[in-house]
């Protein structure tokens, strides 16, 4: 079982590892849901971690309609985490119509490099997550999609969940997210047999 814990420092990064994370999601700002981290904690973080470390694109808070020079701005980003050796990036870009924006995702996946793609929580906005993990599909540079099924958390989401993991066939993973607590990652497994989670508090305390 992977536990993926999100960080929003090199210290939090560092503590998680210890207390048993199997990959870190590095943000800054998680009281907006999570922005790209500086260079120079992205640097640290890898030169110091022994488990691969994901970072998250994201230029502000709020809604994933990005704009011409936001898209931009993700786009130098997701090179400057390439040149760091980051392991992988985290991101979602969505239509006015809050449908996955199928042109400006391929458009920054094919600057991934050799760097893993997780298809963030903006999925959750779509009105149908599981017909939306169809368009994530035909990029096919996509291999993981982070979802609570288009809830709260992942146990009110646990039916939605299910589909898109049927629907995924394993490519991409569904990556299990929303409230995943060391407390209750036995109950969400039980319910949604996934091989990856998600949260802030999977080890515990950071």
């Amino acid at each position: 079982m992977i536990k993926e814990v999100c960080v929003e420092s090199f210290q939090e990064a560092l503590k998680a590892e210890a207390l048993g994370a199997s990959r870190i999601e590095l943000c800054e700002n998680l009281h907006v849901g999570g922005t790209t981290p500086s260079y120079g904690t992205i640097a640290m973080c890898k030169k110091y971690l022994k488990i691969p470390l994901f970072v998250m694109i994201r230029p502000r808070g709020g809604d994933f309609v990005y704009s011409d020079i936001e898209i931009k701005i993700m786009k130098k980003d997701i090179l400057i985490c390439k040149e760091l050796g980051a392991d992988g990036v985290v991101f979602g870009v969505l239509r006015t119509d809050n449908e996955i924006h199928t042109t400006a995702v391929r458009e920054l996946c094919e600057l991934k490099g050799n760097m893993s793609v997780t298809f963030h929580k903006a999925i959750d906005e779509c009105s149908h997550p599981d017909q939306a993990l169809k368009h994530i599909k035909m990029i096919g540079m996509i291999d993981r999609v982070l979802s609570s099924g288009g809830k709260d958390t992942a146990l009110e989401g646990a039916e939605m969940l299910n589909k898109m993991r049927q629907a995924s066939q394993q490519a991409p993973i569904i990556v299990v997210a929303g409230k995943v607590t060391k407390d209750n990652i036995e109950e969400v497994k039980k319910l949604i047999p996934a091989k990856e989670f998600h949260g802030r508090r999977l080890v515990g305390n950071i």
